[in-house]
């Protein structure tokens, strides 16, 4: 396990890893594989309604969250490590007019802020396995629901071992660095009190999250060398690399992508 000031070091790493430009011209609008539509899958799994507390831990930009509340009618808290993103978050739900059930929070996953057994479900989007400490992760996500809650995770799984190009930046940024099999992470949800309800394979999801960032690299690449962007150490050629490895790793099998949900007992 990381030491405490390793641990916020990885945290504020990857907070400011997408709060940059670099992140946004990768992954577009939506920071993880699947973007809305998955998003919404989740929703209509957790069976959310007007009324549901949902919680969205690590909520980036807000996107997934300003969903939820505009399609199912639930009120929404984003909890994010990136006081950035929250701010972007929060001009997002004003935008939508959905400031009335949606609010963001600054706040570690690790150590929610909320009291005991608040939320009626929790979402936590390609995030989960970057987490440095997933256990504490895990056993805040069952303390912050109340009995009977439920959780819904998307995230990368891991069939497998990564050559070693994939331990970089853009790893990264598409959650694959420290992704682990299916396995572990019901492991983990079992250990802090949940019952696992169902994993759903879509590895269609990663698959077309790497193909984007491979045709955004070379559009990124031509923008480059007629001087219209500037990507400060950067290799772009590098990048392209890390992105066609991902794709063949995908490819094999070793991985994958889904859902996975589980209520409080």
């Amino acid at each position: 396990m990381l030491s405490v000031q390793a641990a916020i070091e990885v945290k504020t790493c990857c907070a400011a890893l997408y709060e940059s430009d670099w992140a946004r011209l990768l992954l577009g609008e939506s920071f993880h594989p699947g973007g809305l539509e998955l998003t919404e899958r989740l929703g209509n799994l957790l069976d959310l309604r007007p009324g549901s507390r949902v919680l969205d831990v690590a909520s980036g930009t807000g996107a997934s969250a300003v969903l939820l509340a505009g399609k199912f009618g639930c009120e929404v808290v984003g909890l994010d490590y990136s006081a950035e993103l929250v701010g972007q978050a929060r001009l997002r739900a004003r935008d939508a007019g959905l400031e009335h059930l949606v609010r963001f929070e600054v706040g570690d996953s690790e150590s929610l802020p909320f009291v005991d057994g608040f939320f009626d479900a929790l979402i936590c989007e390609c995030s989960f396995c970057t987490f440095p400490d997933k256990s504490s992760a895990a056993r805040e996500f069952a303390r912050v629901l109340r009995a009977g809650g439920r959780v819904g995770l998307s995230d990368i799984a891991l069939n497998g071992s990564l050559p070693p190009e994939l331990n970089g930046l853009l790893a990264q940024i598409v959650c694959i660095a420290d992704a682990l099999p299916w396995d572990r992470y019901e492991a983990l949800l079992r250990e802090a009190g949940f019952g696992i309800d169902r994993v759903e394979p879509h590895p269609e999801a990663l698959g077309s999250t790497v193909a984007a960032i491979q045709k955004r690299l070379f559009g990124a690449e031509f923008f480059l060398k007629v001087k219209k962007i500037e990507i400060p150490g950067v290799d772009i050629r590098q990048a392209q690399n890390v992105a066609r490895i991902a794709a063949k790793t995908i490819e094999d099998g070793t991985l994958g992508y889904g859902l996975l949900l589980g209520t409080l007992l």
